[in-house]
């Protein structure tokens, strides 16, 4: 029987996740504390509550912990649980949550996943995905479990153990085509280039990003521009286009095609923009940004090293002044966007509609002394930026380009002698912008502390 507690309780889900999907938390937030507190017995209520107020940077482990008390087999709000507590500092309560229920339910890989992430980013890099290992030997025929394991070592770029996970993956599994691809994978990455030929040729029949994406770096590493645009070109036109224009660029440029200068426009499409924000204004971001700054080790497939970066989006977060820069960036986005070139259809940046622009993700990075950001691309962006909070010292930073952002330079691993089309040297309250298919990198400095606001705008819908 459907009763009208329950479809107040409905309508209230139905707006706070229509507010959610126009990022106007705090009165999502609003919808779910009224709601839940009149049916408080309804667990969805409760978790949107929760969620709520955890993406607005509140305290929530204790919200999560009662919605728990309603609904303790769902699996969902166990995770969520262990990030609140994560997040607010309570490492070994998240521990203690999650290892006795995947020792139930060895098959939770969100489980593992959260369990991993806790391993890893409070500085455990030595074992920090054993629990996977014991998952496995509980349910040998589960091919995710082997490919989650399979996956955190390769990220880890422990590659003798993650040849040896495949190994016994396959004597449980037999020759699977995922560990045919995770050995190209494996081969490509670490640098067997012998074995990676062998590969390519077992798995050329295969399709998937993942071995386009090892066919083109490989190729990439052999010096072999041409081979490496023909895998990619036709799959711009692809779902995935996005993680396939950054190594058509490197490609071109190989080729010395000058459709790599029609595809980056560095001269037109990078810039930088100034906030107008005061010492003040600056100083009072930085301390609330530094607050969020708990991990002792950036997430394992982030590309900060020597620094740390933020969970959630903090352009989201409830504290004021977190609002007041986001409005205030947002304003130097529709600038850039509003003196774009004119519209081409076949580009990836100048091909989209101007219209609404949608945050996709935004994060804060915090570097120290001799930290950097290794070259890498944003696949869900349009556009990216970063936006300079705090920095060292002109005598700390050390001479330039110490500290600047290099836009271009491929990654270090591919070994391909081209060099940045050029750098913006970090200055307080600077915003720089680029479009996200663009290479970008951040160049080592001597000491002190470089902390930015980033984010992306979400790709324009036609």
């Amino acid at each position: 029987m459907i009763t009208p507690a329950a479809i107040d309780a409905q309508a209230a889900r139905s707006q706070g996740f229509a507010l959610h999907a126009e990022q106007r938390l705090i009165e999502a937030e609003a919808v779910f504390a009224a709601a839940s507190a009149a049916h408080p017995a309804d667990p969805g209520l409760a978790f949107g509550l929760a969620q709520t107020r955890y993406e607005l940077g509140y305290p929530a482990a204790d919200l999560f912990a009662r919605v728990r008390q309603l609904a303790p087999d769902n699996l969902d709000v166990a995770r969520n649980h262990a990030l609140a507590l994560m997040s607010e500092g309570h490492v070994a309560a998240a521990r203690a949550l999650l290892e006795p229920m995947l020792a139930q339910r060895p098959d939770w890989l969100d489980g593992h996943k959260a369990l991993a992430t806790l391993g890893w980013t409070s500085g455990n890099q030595q074992g920090f995905a054993d629990h996977l290992g014991l998952a496995c030997r509980a349910q040998p025929d589960n091919p995710a479990l082997w490919l989650a394991w399979f996956r955190n070592l390769a990220q880890a770029r422990e590659w003798q153990a993650a040849y040896e996970v495949l190994d016994e993956a396959e004597r449980h599994l037999g020759a699977t085509l995922a560990l045919l691809v995770s050995r190209l994978f494996l081969a490509t990455e670490s640098g067997d280039a012998a074995l990676a030929e062998v590969l390519l040729d077992a798995t050329a029949a295969i399709k998937g990003d993942v071995t386009s994406l090892c066919r083109i770096r490989h190729a990439l590493r052999q010096g072999d521009g041409r081979r490496a645009e023909a895998e990619a070109l036709p799959l711009t036109a692809s779902r995935s286009a996005s993680l396939y224009w950054p190594y058509l660029s490197l490609a071109w440029r190989l080729l010395g095609d000058e459709r790599a200068d029609w595809l980056d426009r560095p001269g037109q499409l990078i810039r930088q923009s100034e906030a107008g924000w005061c010492p003040a204004e600056l100083a009072e971001l930085a301390e609330v940004l530094r607050g969020l700054h708990a991990m002792a080790q950036p997430y394992i497939e982030q590309s900060v090293r020597g620094g740390t970066q933020t969970d959630r989006s903090v352009l989201l977060r409830h504290e004021p002044v977190l609002q007041r820069i986001k409005t205030r960036l947002l304003e130097l986005l529709r600038d850039y966007v509003d003196g774009l070139p004119a519209t081409d259809p076949n580009h990836p940046l100048l091909g989209a509609p101007r219209g609404e622009l949608l945050i996709e993700g935004s994060w804060s990075v915090r570097l120290a002394r001799q930290g950097y950001n290794v070259p890498h691309t944003h696949a869900m962006g349009w556009l990216s930026t970063a936006f300079y909070v705090a920095l060292p010292s002109a005598d700390q930073l050390g001479p330039a380009p110490a500290g600047h952002i290099a836009f271009g330079q491929p990654p270090a691993e591919l070994g391909l002698p081209l060099e940045p089309y050029c750098t913006i040297a970090p200055t307080l309250g600077r915003l720089a912008i680029f479009p996200s298919t663009m290479w970008h990198s951040t160049v080592p400095f001597d000491d002190g502390e470089r902390l930015v606001i980033a984010f992306d705008i979400r790709r324009p819908r036609r």
